[in-house]
């Protein structure tokens, strides 16, 4: 398979403290096109540094980071903004949904502000088969207060989908949700890699990360291989996992901060940085 993603030797050191702490140690990390791969780890082990990283929010001290073959790794902020937009897809914990705007609405604004012109028409169309691919097109008319937390998250799948995106990027994405839809949210961001788009799944949960082609384990600033160990079996949370919901709950529209309806300028990941 084709190189997607290329990491060598990736380092990042937090400095705003008395004692500099490393977070990235050397991270190496590549993903074929279609590929999908999970990233495991505790709470404040860097996860989210990771893949801000990855996403382009944030450059690395050392290493080099390719994309396609070519050497992205210290792209001025416009370009990397652009890059952003046209290659990178992102699902969140929170789901940035504008309230006042219906699931199509929301979905096609990516298109609006991250491909420049687009006919209406094939705007609709694109918008209503990513709506379609996640199984809620019968809810495009309906705004996040109609929408339960797993119905809202697949509006989110579908509006980073909807760009066809080469990398998808995933931190933390069945955190507010029960089990079920969490499963289903899963396999929903899964499917996009039955087209060539490459999907990194930073998540807690052990379940969820073994439905990935390779299941990787960040620990003290090193990314390796994960294997079970006798106090952590396959299928069980992740230590230090937070913001379970119990089954059933539903998520409320999270009014997006601002800025969010530019998708070329993206939130950054949740707790990048730690």
């Amino acid at each position: 398979m084709t190189a997607l993603l290329e990491l060598h030797g990736i380092t990042k050191t937090l400095k705003g403290q008395r004692t500099p702490r490393t977070i990235l140690d050397g991270v190496d990390l590549t993903v074929a096109e279609g590929e999908s791969v999970a990233i495991l780890g505790r709470s404040g082990s860097g996860k989210s540094t990771l893949l801000s990283l990855i996403g382009l929010f944030d450059r690395p001290d050392g290493g080099r980071y390719l994309l396609g073959g070519r050497d992205i790794t210290r792209l001025p902020e416009r370009r990397a903004a652009a890059l952003r937009s046209a290659e990178f897809g992102f699902v969140f914990q929170r789901f940035f949904l504008l309230g006042h705007l219906t699931a199509a609405q929301n979905v096609a604004m990516a298109l609006v502000n991250g491909q420049g012109w687009l006919p209406r028409r094939k705007r609709r169309a694109r918008t209503m088969a990513a709506l379609d691919q996640v199984g809620i097109a019968h809810l495009a008319k309906h705004r996040p207060a109609r929408l339960s937390g797993g119905e809202q998250q697949r509006v989110a799948v579908a509006r980073a989908l909807v760009r066809e995106p080469r990398l998808l990027l995933a931190d933390e994405p069945t955190g507010a949700l029960d089990t079920e839809t969490g499963n289903l949210v899963i396999e929903v961001m899964r499917s996009a890699t039955e087209r060539g788009c490459g999907l990194i799944l930073v998540t807690h949960d052990r379940d969820h990360a073994d439905k990935m082609r390779r299941v990787l384990r960040l620990n003290d600033g090193v990314l390796a291989p994960a294997t079970a160990t006798p106090d952590q079996p396959a299928g069980s949370p992740e230590p230090g996992a937070t913001g379970a919901t119990p089954s059933g709950a539903a998520h409320s529209a999270t009014p997006a901060p601002s800025g969010t309806a530019s998708f070329g300028t993206v939130p950054a990941p949740e707790g990048a940085g730690r």
